[in-house]
């Protein structure tokens, strides 16, 4: 078990910015959302003008569900992508390189052994999770361990020089266990949260809403507690993204949140270390019908809307430049006083 300390916001360093932003050569507030989040950044950092160099931590791992017919891949993808991320050609290695982030790619659990070192070994489970609509998926014991995976090589990754994290998961059938966690979290149906995935047919999607009630009604989760829900019905990958966040947060470290099942992660980051959820930037809205959802569960807005559900951490990683805008407005525009700029 881990306990965290997530600091508070720095409530002084916001007015700063927030002054500071205004002295810049331009009209009040006419950067709009750029404005809003270089106050988030400064507030999260502590520092006006932060070094917000970007990281992408992927965790993989599979997932016991699939036996039922909620996944349009088979299982095999896992793998497969985890080594196309690896040599370069996944949509998160592509986009990771575009925006100079190094993406280090954990297994937590894949089913196949990986023959590379290239991708970190931490699995917790060799086997991936169990099939949750069967039994458990996993103990609380492994939750708190996958927790461990992604909180270590945040730590990790921050201190060799990442001034902004983005989390990513690869793991087919994933978004199955994350809308059993939302449903389960917020006591609502699944059917409000459920989504294509990966583009499954309307038979598998009500396959997948059917899952979901009936795994909930077998194991009847806490929402209140995270371990018991993940223990239940999570996820590896969820789980080491959740801790991965937490690290970040602990050390004022901004997070940039991807879609729906990195949403869900922070959800459940926020029932373990309320306060969590200041160190968070949504990216983008996925068309997952859950993350809108989640998003709101969190008290956040996204910052685009691109009809993304890809995953591996993309939505982010393509959102990054906007959070990279907002940081060089303060670093680089000139003042009204140094460019000698007559204000009204």
């Amino acid at each position: 078990m881990l306990t965290f300390s997530i600091p508070p916001l720095n409530n002084r360093v916001i007015e700063d910015a927030r002054s500071y932003i205004d002295s810049l050569t331009k009209p009040p507030g006419s950067l709009g959302r750029l404005e809003e989040i270089a106050i988030e950044l400064a507030g999260m950092t502590g520092q006006v003008k932060p070094d917000i160099q970007p990281g992408i931590l992927v965790f993989a791992a599979d997932h016991g569900i699939v036996a039922e017919n909620v996944s349009a891949s088979p299982q095999e993808v896992t793998y497969e992508m985890a080594m196309n991320m690896v040599e370069g050609g996944a949509g998160i290695s592509i986009f990771g390189r575009m925006i100079g982030a190094p993406v280090k790619v954990y297994d937590v659990g894949i089913l196949r052994p990986v023959p590379t070192s290239k991708v970190i070994n931490k699995k917790v489970r060799v086997q991936g999770t169990a099939n949750f609509l069967k039994e458990r998926a996993m103990t609380e014991e492994e939750a708190w361990q996958a927790i461990k995976v992604g909180y270590d090589a945040a730590k990790q990754m921050i201190s060799d020089g990442v001034g902004c994290l983005i989390t990513g998961e690869l793991g087919i059938g994933n978004t199955t266990p994350s809308s059993a966690l939302l449903a389960a979290m917020l006591e609502i149906d699944p059917e409000a949260v459920v989504g294509h995935g990966s583009g499954i047919n309307l038979v598998q999607l009500q396959q997948k809403i059917a899952v979901c009630r009936e795994a909930i009604a077998l194991h009847k989760p806490n929402k209140e507690d995270a371990i018991d829900l993940l223990s239940k019905i999570g996820g590896l990958d969820i789980a080491a993204m959740t801790g991965a966040m937490l690290g970040a947060a602990e050390t004022r470290t901004p997070i940039l949140l991807d879609g729906f099942i990195c949403t869900v992660s922070a959800c459940l980051a926020r029932l373990l270390a309320p306060g969590v959820e200041n160190y968070m930037l949504v990216s983008h809205q996925s068309v997952e019908p859950g993350h809108i959802i989640a998003t709101e569960f969190l008290g956040k807005k996204s910052i685009v809307q691109l009809d993304l559900r890809l995953g591996e951490g993309t939505g982010a990683a393509v959102a990054y430049p906007i959070v990279q805008a907002a940081n060089v407005m303060v670093k680089e525009m000139a003042t009204f006083q140094s460019a000698s700029v007559s204000q009204n």
